[in-house]
């Protein structure tokens, strides 16, 4: 067995998309992992698509709100429970909220929602996460944030995702100072254009800064799930602290 195959993790919003992807790799790469989301099937299908691949996958399926205190502290003891430890906690569970909608038109629903997926249910996690790693022993562990390129740069109509994403970035400095004394690294990575479900209207048209709308390209979800491998197995005294993983072509660089 390699020598990540003792290590754990958990994966927020496992049941599709990035979360999936990271997921599966993860747990080819022999990784433990705890697979939570909202919805217990497409969990169960990330883990049957796990044991497809690794027959000897090791996957836990815990159904999720993360926006939930109650449910949140349920995920990390069933994985404490189960494993004893936790390793990595990759902060993946989002939504993107009323889209095309704009700013003075969005509800107050609409963006508490959003903030209570995106930023609260991220924050519940990685505080669940580093009181476990920082009792554990030998002690320490990893939290990687899935942040956005749109912690830089937003697209039109889009406030709360960007403010979301913008002060997932705040949450990643400071669980980077504070974890510092327990051998806790927190790294982002911040993705552009990953073929999801989320992202399917760009093959069809999404909205510019300049009004118009146009096809933009996409990357293999694999290309994000790689990178996010590559940061889980850097020993803890090495971090990547930020990371923009993006289809090349996409509008960001430049004017577009």
């Amino acid at each position: 067995m390699s020598e990540s195959a003792e290590k754990i993790a958990v994966v927020t919003g496992a049941g599709s998309g990035i979360g999936r992807s990271v997921a599966l790799t993860l747990a080819a790469a022999g990784w433990a992992v705890a697979l939570a989301g909202r919805r217990t099937g497409p969990l169960e299908e990330t883990a049957a698509a796990a044991a497809q691949s690794a027959a000897d996958a090791d996957v836990l399926c815990v159904r999720t709100d993360v926006s939930d205190p109650d449910e949140v502290n349920a995920l990390f003891e069933a994985v404490r429970d189960r494993y004893g430890r936790l390793d990595l906690l990759f902060n993946n569970a989002g939504t993107f909220g009323p889209g095309g909608v704009p700013l003075e038109d969005i509800t107050y629903e609409a963006w508490r929602s959003v903030v209570d997926v995106n930023l609260t249910g991220s924050f519940l996690c990685a505080q669940a996460a580093f009181r476990q790693m920082k009792r554990q022993d030998p002690q320490g562990g990893r939290i990687i944030n899935n942040g956005s390129i749109s912690a830089h740069v937003p697209r039109p109509n889009s406030v709360a995702y960007t403010a979301t994403k913008h002060a997932m970035t705040g949450l990643t400095k400071s669980l980077s100072l504070d974890g510092r004394p327990y051998k806790i690294a927190c790294g982002q990575i911040d993705i552009g254009n990953a073929a999801t479900e989320m992202t399917e209207r760009m093959q069809s048209g999404i909205l510019q800064a300049n009004g118009q709308l146009a096809v933009e390209p996409v990357m293999d979800a694999a290309d994000v799930a790689r990178t996010v491998l590559h940061m889980a197995e850097l020993p803890l005294e090495a971090n990547v602290q930020f990371a923009t993983v993006m289809a090349t072509a996409m509008p960001y660089i430049g004017r577009g």
